[in-house]
């Protein structure tokens, strides 16, 4: 993306604040206003104060000096605070723009990238961001104005000696141009790299347990190290090119400024100059040094912004979820629970074989289906597509007789409870984690419902302070059967009319199991229920069995009618009923 479009887009976002915004660059114009109003006092304070002895000029002279230091310290103050509060302001725009975005992302962009990457743009990124827009802006227009007003004030006193100055332009802009390209490509290498790094910790603090029971430190440590490395050169990399190219620069104004002070030094003795005008026109080119100094510098963190700030953007310019097709206008009632799979066919993506193949599956309003297969059978795929987690590109689903992809996603969504192999709990406590989202405002009682039909209650009255109990992150405070009976009373309270527990009792204990099992009879009849289960006992009472192979459907009945047949299920009743 072009530097400028990049930079006027990170501008819009300063739109709603153009008032504070205005008020900053008035204070920083102010600024650079009183930059020059240093050395011009200094003339006069010479040539009329302490040559032709004004004893009036002696004592005015102070007096404005006092004045400037003032104002100019006002006017530091106002923009150097308006410029931050607009910076942060910023930050925290970007940041929730991108957490909205994450939240929105297909299920796909979480399988192709990294938890640690995402962390990285929302935390790294952004703040690199605030450099391009806001700090390196400060700089661009005091600075500029601040040289102008020098420079203006050289040519006032000497125009044929300032014109040496320009001399040194055309240089100054050839080593910028070459220098911006050259940290542009760096900073984006370095947030890639920084989004690696991000990972690897990630990882490893989410796996600690993995990495100490298999040995994983010197790994994991060989890993950081060698990512970590590679920042650091990249770091060094930025600061010599951002050095060299101060360096050349500051070079060439030290010798234009030589050349000047050389020249104003032999006016000075034929008296084309007075010694006012000299000392005011070397503290003019003196002054000049800090602002050129920073703006040379401030090269670096404009690449470094701009290079994060294509990073933000390519986040929040990611395609959201499909939130509702062209062709329906209307909110969706709630379902009845019918459910159909028409000839599906799914492909994983960078996935060549299909985790469905062909598939029809009918599964009428109020019914238990229970679907059973070996690892990788599809039987998970079907939990991932009623919600559309996942996009059917052949085939179709229906629900309530219409196709899933005219439906909104929200509201079809608000028709589903999940239970999923995965249980994610938040660092809250368990009744938020039993009524979260839309179901916070429910009543206490409604909650405690909900725990006891899920055969949580007991547990949960046992813990510190019960349901007011902080669950720690990702809920580790709890053992595996507990956080999944917190999970399954959240699906209970959410009393959709599409209940989906896959591998929804795998953590469970025999005796925890059963209770859940009998909670499970007791669900209303006109809740259509699918259970994915690998354990055979938990789906003995289920209306019906739908037995998967290879992304096939192979058999389907009764408990009692496929294991009269022999086939899969028999045969898979048989192993577990040995082991």
């Amino acid at each position: 993306m072009n530097s400028s479009i990049l930079y006027w887009r990170l501008l819009r976002h300063i739109k709603p604040y153009r008032i504070i915004f205005v008020l900053t660059i008035f204070a920083m114009v102010i600024m650079a206003i009183t930059e020059p109003l240093l050395p011009a006092l200094l003339q006069p304070l010479l040539d009329d104060g302490f040559v032709a002895q004004d004893a009036q000029m002696i004592g005015l002279i102070p007096l404005l000096l006092i004045i400037l230091m003032v104002i100019r310290g006002l006017a530091t103050l106002a923009s150097s605070v308006g410029m931050a509060w607009i910076a942060t302001r910023l930050v925290m725009d970007l940041r929730g723009l991108m957490f909205e975005k994450i939240l929105t992302l297909p299920t796909t962009t979480f399988d192709d990238q990294s938890a640690g990457v995402l962390l990285s743009k929302v935390t790294y990124d952004v703040n690199r961001v605030m450099a391009a827009a806001t700090d390196s802006l400060i700089i661009i227009v005091r600075d500029s104005l601040a040289i102008i007003g020098l420079l203006a004030w050289m040519f006032y006193l000497n125009w044929m000696l300032s014109l040496i100055i320009f001399s040194v332009v055309p240089f100054i802009i050839i080593v910028v141009r070459y220098v911006s390209r050259q940290l542009r490509g760096f900073n984006m290498t370095l947030q890639e790299t920084m989004g690696d790094l991000t990972r690897i910790l990630e990882e490893a603090i989410a796996g600690h347990k993995l990495v100490k029971i298999f040995g994983g430190k010197k790994y994991e440590q060989a890993r950081f190290n060698e990512t970590s490395n590679q920042v650091r050169r990249l770091e060094v990399k930025n600061q010599l090119t951002n050095g060299l190219s101060v360096f050349i620069v500051q070079l060439l104004i030290t010798v234009a400024l030589a050349v000047i002070i050389y020249i104003a030094a032999q006016q000075s003795t034929q008296d084309m100059i007075s010694v006012g005008g000299f000392v005011s026109l070397f503290t003019a080119m003196g002054m000049l040094f800090a602002p050129v100094k920073r703006l040379t510098k401030v090269n670096e963190q404009i690449q470094q912004g701009l290079a994060a700030a294509q990073s933000v953007f390519e986040l929040i310019d990611q395609v959201a979820e499909i939130e509702k097709s062209q062709t329906i206008s209307s909110a969706i009632p709630r379902l009845r629970g019918e459910i159909e799979f028409k000839q599906v066919t799914f492909h994983y993506s960078g996935q060549e074989k299909a985790a469905l193949q062909q598939l029809s599956l009918s599964i009428g309003a109020g019914e238990t289906v229970a679907i059973v297969g070996a690892s990788g059978s599809g039987k998970s795929t079907l939990a991932q597509l009623l919600p559309r987690f996942y996009d059917i590109k052949q085939g179709d689903l229906c629900l309530d007789g219409r196709s899933i992809q005219e439906f909104n996603i929200a509201e079809l969504r608000a028709n589903m409870a999940l239970v999923s192999q995965e249980i994610i709990l938040f660092n809250d406590t368990v009744a938020a984690n039993i009524a979260y989202g839309e179901m916070s405002g429910v009543d206490f009682s409604a909650i405690v419902d909900a725990a006891k039909l899920a055969y949580a209650y007991d547990f949960i009255m046992e813990l510190p302070e019960g349901f007011a109990t902080m669950v720690g992150e990702r809920g580790v405070k709890l053992s595996g059967g507990q956080r999944q009976r917190l999970a399954i009373a959240r699906a209970l309270l959410k009393r959709a009319p599409i209940l989906i527990f896959d591998e929804a009792t795998a953590a469970l204990d025999t005796h925890s199991e059963q209770q859940v099992q009998r909670a499970l009879r007791q669900l209303p009849s006109h809740c259509t229920t699918i259970i994915i289960a690998h354990r055979l006992s938990t789906i003995i009472d289920a209306d019906k069995i739908v037995v998967m192979d290879q992304g096939n459907i192979v058999e389907m009945g009764t408990h009692a009618e496929l294991l009269l047949k022999k086939g899969h299920y028999a045969r898979l009743y048989q192993i577990q009923l040995t082991h």
